[in-house]
């Protein structure tokens, strides 16, 4: 029986990946492999983790959001202000998503109706919502919230992180709407060929919309977990975190032309970047050298996307 390794490195690629890099930080560093720093290690890649879930659904239809951390800035920081005025848990956790929400529909409205192309809008989307962030909070972080709001990020449940079982869940939830129902389908489809769905009767605007919704939401959910996780809202938050999330994605295998990849991928894709993250601090590098190593990671993954498209 002939072993087709191509096939393999296309699919599993990334998983041997992963374990490799899992397998050399153990080396390098003792402290790697122990409970506490899988948790901990998991637990931070939850973050943007779940960010990258809803970024998959925009990357499939051919998209990209760079609004995320900032999507995640104004949420977490409305929730921290609704928090700290008393409001309950229920409502704050509903306004941080309804934050999210409108800030997707608005980027999904500008992209489908004003047809720019999404690294505009949400490049502009990047801007005013830290913007409105800064003019929220004044520049101050709001700090100091109960435990009840705390425990959206700090609570173990079964002995597992509440944040790593809101991840997963997530990623559950995703999968089961790209591969059963009919946005997932038509989110598959508008990534492949737009032109073919608009010409089936499909009015792809609508989908292209409800992905960019889906990626405020993802964002909003986990701007309370990091608010709760830090007792802070910082108005810097989520700067950056573009960068983690697109590389995820990208590195688990879903094409930024649209049209091919996965939940999985992107689950993997996320515990590899903090895999990287947590080694890196491990060993003491520099976070100046550490930002090198990402920009590399993201252009690396880029590459072999175009060779798999090449090769396909």
């Amino acid at each position: 029986m002939k072993i087709d390794l191509n096939r393999i490195l296309r699919s599993y690629g990334i998983l041997i990946a992963f374990i490799l890099i899992c397998i050399a930080m153990t080396i390098l560093s003792p402290v790697f492999l122990t409970v506490t720093n899988i948790r901990n290690v998991i637990r931070q890649s939850s973050i943007y983790g779940i960010m990258a879930i809803g970024m998959t659904f925009v990357i499939l239809t051919g998209g990209i959001d760079l609004s995320v951390g900032s999507m995640l800035a104004i949420a977490g920081a409305i929730a921290a202000g609704s928090a700290k005025g008393g409001m309950g848990l229920e409502l704050t956790i509903l306004i941080a998503l309804g934050i999210g929400l409108g800030c997707g529909l608005v980027n999904g409205l500008i992209v489908t109706a004003g047809r720019i192309t999404p690294f505009v809008v949400t490049l502009g989307m990047m801007s005013i919502a830290r913007g409105l962030t800064l003019i929220y909070t004044k520049g101050y972080p709001i700090s100091g919230f109960d435990e009840t709001f705390r425990f959206i990020g700090g609570a173990d449940i079964l002995a597992i992180p509440f944040p790593i079982i809101v991840f997963f869940l997530t990623v559950v939830i995703a999968w089961l709407v790209l591969t059963q129902t009919r946005l997932g389908r038509y989110t598959y489809a508008i990534g492949g060929n737009e032109e073919t769905v608009k010409l089936s009767g499909i009015n792809s605007d609508v989908y292209k919309t409800i992905v960019y919704m889906i990626s405020g939401i993802t964002s909003a959910i986990s701007a309370l977990i990091l608010t709760s996780r830090l007792n802070s809202a910082e108005p810097v938050a989520g700067t950056g975190y573009e960068l983690d999330v697109i590389a995820a994605v990208v590195i688990g295998g879903t094409s930024l032309m649209g049209g091919r990849g996965s939940v999985w991928g992107t689950l993997v894709g996320a515990l590899l970047i903090g895999v990287i993250n947590n080694g890196m601090n491990l060993l003491g590098i520099s976070p100046y050298f550490q930002l090198v190593v990402k920009g590399v990671i993201i252009i690396g993954a880029v590459l072999l996307d175009r060779l798999r498209q090449e090769a396909a």
